[in-house]
């Protein structure tokens, strides 16, 4: 039996929902606002078809509550927050700016009580055209008719994954040379195919898998990389396991099969279940905890409110990520848990402190 609304609000534990049905295009609104400890719920509006509206609800609800973990684990002055435009089918064109009007003006009666960007299903200009409907969206201070363009998160996440692996590979191997290391990365999208760029420049032998065969063939080009089909990802032999798609792609029933000494990608809820961080754990794979590794369009963003706006210097802060998870990987393995354990726990200590300002200063070499 399928959940319904109803039971998805009454066992959150969020601060609540916003629900709307926007009859022009037969879609559902849900604005999930999970927590304010620390500030103002921020974080990326999903386009998506769902099998019912519970399903969007619940992907709302889901993903919120990441971003709580994801601003508290970067010490962020933000809170969590998500929202989901759960559609019937394909939006473009009048049905697609008619949604996103709505959703501007929802926005607009919350008075500033959720902040939001980019995610998966919409794009940078979707969000300028939004800028025009409300000041609520996060890179974009005009709409596109005022010549206003939201910047892209992809590149930025993509760093911080970067990032991220490299420091996964120093702390099992005591070196970030990525000469000789093969990364599959799932997934060859906004994130994923930066990911891809970086990763060949860096030396490493990649091999990218993706729905869309042309594309997988065209970064795997771009970066003297292989493709893999996708039924044999999860046995394909590689360094790093990079899912940058959808989630819960760790489980199970893959975790038995997986050929990797690193699970380290941007895509959110990698894991299908939590017992599946300790899964990783019994066969000796590391695992970089999603919220973590795939913070950097939300820093970038972040920093950018705070009045930072050069691409290099913005890079450089998100490039900490590495630093955070080599904390992280140390906790655990100090304390003989996982690393899913350790960033939840570092994440309940940043709570615990209060509110904070916007942007916590990152100091040295960022990841070094």
């Amino acid at each position: 039996m399928s959940e319904t609304l109803e039971a998805l609000i009454e066992q959150w534990d969020g601060l609540g929902v916003v629900a709307s049905y926007h009859a022009g295009t037969g879609s559902w609104i849900f604005i999930a606002l999970h927590d304010d400890t620390l500030g103002r719920p921020t974080g990326g509006c999903r386009l998506k078809t769902y099998a019912t509206p519970a399903e969007g609800l619940k992907d709302a609800m889901r993903l919120a509550e990441g971003m709580t973990w994801k601003w508290a684990a970067m010490g962020f002055g933000y809170g969590g927050g998500k929202s989901v435009l759960a559609v019937p089918g394909p939006m473009r064109g009048e049905a697609r700016r008619s949604l996103l009007t709505r959703f501007g003006q929802i926005l607009n009666v919350l008075g500033g009580a959720y902040r939001v960007g980019e995610d998966l299903g919409t794009t940078p200009r979707d969000m300028a055209f939004l800028a025009g409907v409300t000041n609520s969206v996060a890179g974009c201070s005009a709409g596109i008719e005022a010549g206003g363009h939201a910047v892209d998160p992809g590149p930025f996440t993509a760093a911080g994954v970067h990032e991220g692996i490299l420091a996964a590979l120093a702390h099992i191997d005591g070196t970030r040379d990525m000469n000789g290391r093969t990364v599959l990365v799932q997934g060859a999208g906004d994130v994923g195919g930066p990911l891809a760029r970086l990763l060949g420049r860096s030396g490493a032998r990649v091999l990218v898998c993706d729905l869309d065969a042309d594309l997988a063939r065209t970064v795997a080009e771009e970066c003297g990389g292989g493709v893999v089909e996708p039924l044999a990802v999860y046995e394909t032999p590689c360094d790093v396991y990079a899912p940058c798609a959808i989630g819960a792609t760790v489980n199970r029933r893959t975790i038995p099969v997986l050929r990797c000494r690193i699970v380290a990608g941007s895509a959110n809820n990698q894991l299908e279940t939590a017992e599946d961080a300790q899964r990783l754990r019994e066969r000796g794979i590391l695992y970089a905890p999603d919220y973590v590794i795939n913070g950097g369009g939300a820093m970038a963003f972040g920093l950018m409110e705070s009045g930072i706006s050069d691409s290099g210097e913005l890079e450089r802060r998100v490039r900490s990520i590495g630093r955070t998870l080599t904390r992280i990987f140390r906790d655990a393995d100090d304390r003989g848990i996982a690393p899913t354990e350790a960033a939840r726990a570092l994440a309940l200590a940043t709570l615990a402190e209060g509110p904070r300002d916007v942007e916590i200063q990152v100091t040295g070499d960022a990841g070094r």
